[in-house]
């Protein structure tokens, strides 16, 4: 499925280097820490703006900060976006950003969890590489899916680019949901999304079903975007199948 609107070429260059093999995705190639995104790697692309706030700010005066009987978690968050937030074209800024945000979510001191034995460093790489591509996905704030790249469908991109079995693809698909099963790991996960500009959305309802997800600003139309992404996930979930080479 070829994107609706053709963006450029995208190059940016991470903090740090992610597996090559993610080259194996049409229209993206991985060079160390460098990136190229070019217009075959996107299955749609309409809205090339982002919201973010800067990762410093937010690991030094977000991530401490603790819900109390008179703010909710998610009003503190909101509060921080409202106050920091800042729209940027540039794609290498919200891929670096998102570098921070999942490598401090997702990083390698937290393991091993207990029930969750068969995740290890390389399937937390994984998961760490998987979300940072995604950061570029977009829902609009009346719940239209602008941008979408074969990483949403991360539980059918990771065994296509890892050659990972099922199993372990849905294992991994559902550490991301349920962000580590523990109510510790999801605060640090709704502050740290800030970073981001809003909230992590899951597509999967009911039930995991592999549909990914996408973070989405405060406010944004979940109705809207649940119908459509119900519309058109076998759809998009095909595409993003036949794009692995």
């Amino acid at each position: 499925m070829s994107a609706t609107t053709a963006p450029p070429i995208i190059q940016a260059t991470l903090p740090g280097a992610i597996d090559l093999r993610w080259s194996r995705l049409p229209g993206l190639s991985v060079s160390g820490s460098q990136l190229t995104l070019e217009p075959a790697y996107w299955i749609k692309y309409e809205d090339p703006t982002w919201l973010v706030c800067d990762w410093d700010g937010v690991r030094d005066d977000l991530l401490p900060v603790e819900e109390t009987g008179e703010q909710a978690l998610e009003q503190i968050v909101l509060d921080y976006i409202n106050a920091w937030g800042r729209t940027t074209t540039d794609p290498a800024d919200v891929l670096t950003t998102a570098w921070h945000v999942y490598h401090h979510l997702f990083r390698d001191e937290l393991l091993p969890v207990p029930g969750l034995e068969a995740i290890g460093p390389a399937e937390l790489r994984m998961l760490r590489e998987a979300a940072i591509l995604m950061s570029l996905n977009k829902v609009q704030a009346d719940g239209h899916i602008a941008n979408i790249s074969p990483p949403w469908f991360f539980g059918q991109a990771l065994p296509l680019v890892f050659d990972l079995d099922e199993k372990t693809g849905q294992l991994i698909d559902e550490v991301y949901h349920g962000t580590w099963f523990f109510e510790g790991r999801r605060i640090e996960s709704v502050k740290a999304h800030a970073a981001l500009g809003g909230k992590l959305v899951h597509g999967c309802q009911s039930s995991p079903d592999m549909t990914g997800g996408v973070v989405a600003a405060f406010g944004t139309d979940m109705n809207v975007f649940y119908d459509e992404l119900r519309a058109m996930r076998a759809d998009w979930i095909a595409a993003a199948c036949n794009l692995a080479r």
